[in-house]
């Protein structure tokens, strides 16, 4: 059996705390848009924490691989603006029927045959897309927290050798005491507490189904499930993708009617626990994803009370802390993009357009950047083919 060490346990962690910290408003948001109460808001996360904790401690002790999940963040933005005007019965039937949707998709295997066209190069260079954006948020947070970032960058440099796995809790432990000396730790809004799960019938309405419905689940499945298969692939773990689709797809059904609606694969999180960070031997890092499954429990049983707490940091310092924790995979991710001539430039065009943050008819910038590099490659093997035969039939007459 696996020995769980205490890298395992402090980037699980920090992963839920990064996932919360910057995402739990969004979710906030998308509940009140939908008039729940303060209670069904308690709910909402109570489900996803649940959810998420759940699947994530099955699938990776199943897989022996750090398979993560996590909420729709894309979904939830979405949602903010789609469920005004509707009721929150009419909104836990639009969960249930992207649910349903999803765990279609699972069961007929459609995600696998799509997953298999993609080149390694090409989905690390989307990963390398998506994770830029936070390690640009490491200089840009310099201008909110000058003093607290420039202490975490001094002792990312100077003690990495020496602390090894230690090295990002000790970093959050030392911004942590920085807040709190500095008087940046706003504890007024935490609160302490248990929360109930609140159980609400779904209203099924035709024209919120097909509105909302649809969109939410074409978001979670190119915004979300796309980049979380593209982690595992880029970080070297081969999974079924159609029975984790399928495990999030009947995850949703079971507790959409609580508030949970949307689970997928984690990117930037899932990324974090397949790093060098969570473990030198990337066979056991999937105890790291373990350990987050069981803080997304502790997070769903406490709701607002875990928001409230994690909320309290500045978010300069949790956009600072995500920064040096992706870092390793990061440049992991650059080296094996460029790393085959024949993929690096579509692997470049799929890295430009990732990090550019595009967003188009309300799906994220890393679909389009795969869509745009797998269009190069294939251009590019069409090329190669036709000079191919051109020179077979030049030789030929």
């Amino acid at each position: 059996m696996t020995k769980l060490k205490f890298s395992h346990v402090s980037t699980g962690f920090i992963a839920v705390f990064i996932g919360y910290a910057s995402a739990a408003a969004i979710i906030y948001q998308a509940a009140m848009s939908a008039g729940a109460t303060q209670e069904q808001v308690a709910s909402w996360f109570w489900a996803l924490g649940i959810g998420m904790g759940a699947t994530t401690i099955l699938l990776s002790f199943c897989y022996k691989k750090p398979v993560v999940t996590a909420w729709s963040t894309p979904g939830a933005a979405l949602l903010i603006t789609s469920l005004e005007g509707l009721t929150m019965n009419q909104s836990v039937a639009v969960f249930l029927f992207s649910s349903l949707l999803i765990t279609l998709v699972g069961m007929a295997g459609i995600f696998e045959r799509v997953l298999k066209q993609i080149p390694t190069s090409i989905a690390s260079a989307m990963l390398a897309g998506i994770l830029l954006q936070f390690g640009l948020g490491l200089f840009t947070s310099l201008m909110e927290e000058v003093q607290i970032v420039v202490v975490m960058l001094a002792v990312f440099v100077l003690a990495k050798s020496r602390l090894g796995n230690l090295l990002i809790p000790s970093i959050f432990a030392i911004a942590l005491v920085m807040c709190i000396g500095l008087g940046k730790l706003d504890v007024s809004q935490v609160t302490l507490g248990l929360t109930a799960p609140v159980f609400i019938m779904p209203d099924f309405e035709f024209f919120s189904l097909i509105s909302v419905g649809i969109p939410l689940f074409i978001v979670t499945m190119a915004s979300q499930n796309l980049p979380g298969f593209a982690v595992l692939k880029a970080n070297g773990y081969q999974v079924d993708s159609s029975k984790i689709i399928t495990t999030t797809g009947v995850t949703g059904l079971l507790l959409a009617p609580l508030g949970g609606f949307a689970y997928n694969l984690a990117a930037i999180t899932g990324a974090i626990c397949m790093g060098p960070n969570a473990d030198d031997d990337p066979k056991t890092r999937y105890m790291a994803g373990i350990s987050m499954g069981v803080f997304y429990l502790l997070a769903g049983v406490m709701g607002m009370s875990f928001v409230s707490l994690f909320s309290a940091v500045p978010p300069a310092v949790v956009i600072a802390v995500a920064g040096l924790a992706v870092m390793p995979t990061l440049m992991n991710c650059l080296a094996v993009s460029m790393a085959d001539s024949h993929y690096r430039e579509p692997a470049l065009f799929t890295f430009l357009f990732t990090a550019s943050g595009t967003n188009l008819l309300g799906i994220g910038s890393a679909f389009w950047g795969l869509c745009i590099g797998l269009l190069c490659c294939w251009l590019h093997n069409y090329k190669v083919r036709t000079n191919g035969d051109n020179r077979a039939s030049q030789a030929q007459s």
